[in-house]
């Protein structure tokens, strides 16, 4: 059968470059095989964009689930947030990723375009680039004022989760308990409102994969926007809290928003366990959950590559092909699939970014 290009909603390749202090991309534009994604890996596994995520990680010791491909020990991931961490070095750490994405835009064009606009993701596709969607997740870098987000949002910003599993001046993350509940903590403070209009105003999409269930609920009153989560997975499933549970799927898709499934291992068992034998049978058991709830123009994909530990059948960018092939043995039609590989994020992007 035809390839299936792939518009993928969640990757942490600027955090591994970030990490590696290869500001010039190195790594992923000469293919050397590390972590998830590269270019000629992603140009096997039928890649064509996707949202780059910038993360401001914190200082303290790294915890087994932080590594690149996680830790395949048959643990859970359960332990609450972790404290708030200093605007300084979250503006460093965004500002630094920030400019790795643009470098490499600026000097591979052929490769990678950061995208603003639709037809920004239109001329990339032309030009056989990937398409990137600026994302930061966790706003720590940008203050009460948000002279910061508009600082961003020159520079490409078109997606924005106010918080990672962590508390900021916006809002309380989601914490990572297995089993657990999102319904934890806080919802959005009054900066957090004003974060949300901010960016509806500005036309950047509020993503609330991190956010618990006090915030998810405040962003679906201060924002006209659609719902959108951008790698979480179903709670009935695998009841992780940082998964959306039943009544979360059901108000993402009464405002037309769209979740990508997550390939993170502890987000898609059962048991909630770090094991990369996972079977691509599970990722497609949450498939068919968020379908029954968000229908068929309301799923897509968001990996989480190089953030998580992954199913070895997929292995890497370049395995993709493989859940391709569990969609459609599973029957899944082939428009189906080409909806939720990649035309449902370019539906989403293209009723909520400007078109030039």
């Amino acid at each position: 059968m035809a390839a299936v290009a792939i518009f993928d909603g969640h990757n942490d390749l600027l955090l591994r470059l970030w990490k590696a202090r290869d500001f010039a991309a190195g790594a992923f534009l000469d293919s050397d095989g590390a972590g998830h994604i590269d270019l000629a890996r992603a140009r096997t596994g039928g890649l064509t964009g996707g949202f780059f995520a910038i993360y401001p990680p914190d200082d303290a010791p790294p915890r087994p689930e932080d590594a690149l491909n996680g830790q395949d020990d048959g643990g859970v991931v359960d332990h609450p947030p972790t404290g708030p961490i200093a605007p300084d070095h979250a503006r460093r750490a965004t500002l630094e990723m920030a400019a790795i994405l643009l470098r490499l835009a600026r000097t591979r064009p052929d490769a990678l375009r950061v995208c603003r606009t639709a037809a920004d993701i239109d001329a990339a596709e032309a030009a056989g680039a990937l398409a990137a969607i600026m994302h930061v997740e966790g706003a720590e870098a940008i203050g009460h004022d948000l002279q910061e987000l508009e600082t961003l949002h020159a520079a490409g910003l078109r997606s924005l989760g106010p918080v990672w599993s962590r508390p900021n001046i916006f809002a309380t993350g989601v914490p990572f308990r297995f089993p657990g509940d999102p319904d934890e903590g806080a919802g959005l403070t009054d900066a957090g409102r004003a974060l949300v209009r901010a960016c509806d105003d500005l036309g950047v999409m509020v993503d609330l994969s991190h956010m618990n269930a006090a915030g998810f609920r405040d962003v679906a009153r201060t924002s006209a926007r659609p719902l959108v989560a951008t790698h979480s997975n179903a709670h009935a499933l695998s009841p992780s809290s940082r998964n959306l549970t039943d009544a979360q799927l059901d108000a993402i898709a009464e405002r037309g928003g769209v979740v990508g499934l997550n390939f993170a291992v502890g987000f898609l068992r059962a048991d909630g366990r770090r094991l990369s034998d996972t079977p691509l049978e599970t990722m497609v058991r949450h498939l068919d959950h968020l379908l029954a709830r968000l229908g068929e123009g309301g799923v897509a994909l968001g990996s989480d590559f190089d953030g998580a530990l992954i199913p070895a059948a997929v292995r890497d960018v370049a395995g993709l092909p493989a859940l391709v092939a569990a969609m459609r043995a599973a029957g899944y039609g082939e428009r189906l699939v080409t909806r939720i590989c990649c035309d449902n994020w370019l539906d989403l992007l293209r009723r909520t970014l400007p078109a030039r």
